[in-house]
């Protein structure tokens, strides 16, 4: 019994993805204790900067830490670990008596947010402008779609974000970006109502709209190679010879099919798209995980850094599990090979 859980190949999965994180978690522990400077020092230079004498900034450092570097690397670690273990984060260098818990549940829903719409629409509009470039294939309409879809796939997101905000909103002034900073607008609360749906998604519109036009191309070609493949399948060839309308052969034997491996690519980039949101949210000032990350890094706020490093490695691993699951179920031989 124990010789079958052990060597099953859902256990063996959700197995590697725990030591991936594990050994990501304590990689990068060590890693931003490598980076130069740490909260202490940065905060008395800053102060310094701002004409206060070394020994006062050293008294306001003093009183609002409450963090012992001294400690040895591994006794660090250690305790580290431990808290881990206990789900507890802990407390944030600079944002003195905040739990990093509580930092992540203000900052991590609002990514999230931007990331599941974003995702939506370019799936679902990849998918059906890659069918029509399938159908339609070596036409004028195939031809634009593919060009712009290379093209468009190839431009790194942070690129196309700072085109938005350079050409659209400061030259040609389509938008306000000082008022649509931010998450919500001052005095709008987290509520069900329509004014609330309304304000986010104005101050969400942008990065939205970056992470369409960044990841729609490669679904449009994706799903067009995948629909021309199930075009040329047996089954199609016998549906035309029945008689069966175009319509519904496009839906029930070749989209069904040919929608399949997409599916997976979906899975995978979930957890791609949440590691890449620093740059995004730091352009557009949203009030996101990726944002706070930003600051963190600035500041050297370990705690907050390695909670959000951790979440962005979970997220990335979660994706990773979930696309081999999805790759088992589709196709059981995927087990038995695998396993």
């Amino acid at each position: 019994m124990m010789k079958k859980i052990l060597t099953n190949y859902f256990f063996i999965r959700f197995l590697r993805a725990l030591v991936t994180i594990f050994v990501v978690a304590t990689f990068t522990f060590f890693l931003i204790r490598l980076m130069p400077g740490n909260p202490l020092d940065i905060f008395i230079a800053t102060q310094l900067s701002q004409g206060v004498p070394l020994q006062e900034a050293q008294e306001r450092a003093a009183s609002l830490f409450h963090i012992d570097l001294s400690k040895p690397l591994l006794v660090q670690y250690v305790d580290y670990l431990k808290n881990l273990a206990r789900g507890d984060f802990g407390v944030s260098i600079i944002s003195t008596n905040t739990p990093v818990s509580k930092i992540i549940l203000r900052f991590l829903p609002w990514t999230l947010f931007v990331v599941t719409v974003s995702l939506f629409i370019s799936f679902v509009g990849g998918v059906l402008l890659g069918v029509l470039m399938a159908i339609y294939r070596n036409s004028w309409l195939d031809q634009v779609l593919s060009f712009f879809a290379s093209i468009i796939s190839a431009v790194p997101n942070y690129v196309i974000a700072m085109l938005i905000v350079v050409y659209f909103g400061v030259k040609l002034k389509w938008f306000n970006i000082a008022e649509i900073r931010g998450s919500l607008s001052p005095g709008v609360r987290p509520e069900f109502s329509l004014y609330f749906l309304k304000d986010a998604f104005y101050h969400a519109m942008l990065p939205i709209i970056v992470y369409v036009l960044t990841t729609i191309g490669s679904w449009m070609l994706v799903m067009k190679s995948s629909t021309i493949s199930t075009l040329g399948e047996d089954y199609v060839e016998v549906a035309k010879a029945r008689g069966i309308k175009q319509a519904n052969i496009m839906i029930n034997y070749v989209g069904r099919n040919a929608i399949l491996p997409l599916f997976v690519s979906l899975a995978i980039s979930i957890g791609f798209v949440v590691g890449g949101s620093p740059l995004i949210e730091s352009i557009f000032v949203y009030q996101g995980i990726g944002l706070k990350l930003s600051d963190a890094i600035v500041t050297r706020d370990y705690p907050v850094m390695q909670a959000i490093f951790l979440i962005i490695t979970a997220s990335v691993v979660f994706a990773n599990f979930l696309a081999d699951i999805l790759l088992g179920v589709l196709d059981p031989r995927i087990r038995t090979s695998r396993s």
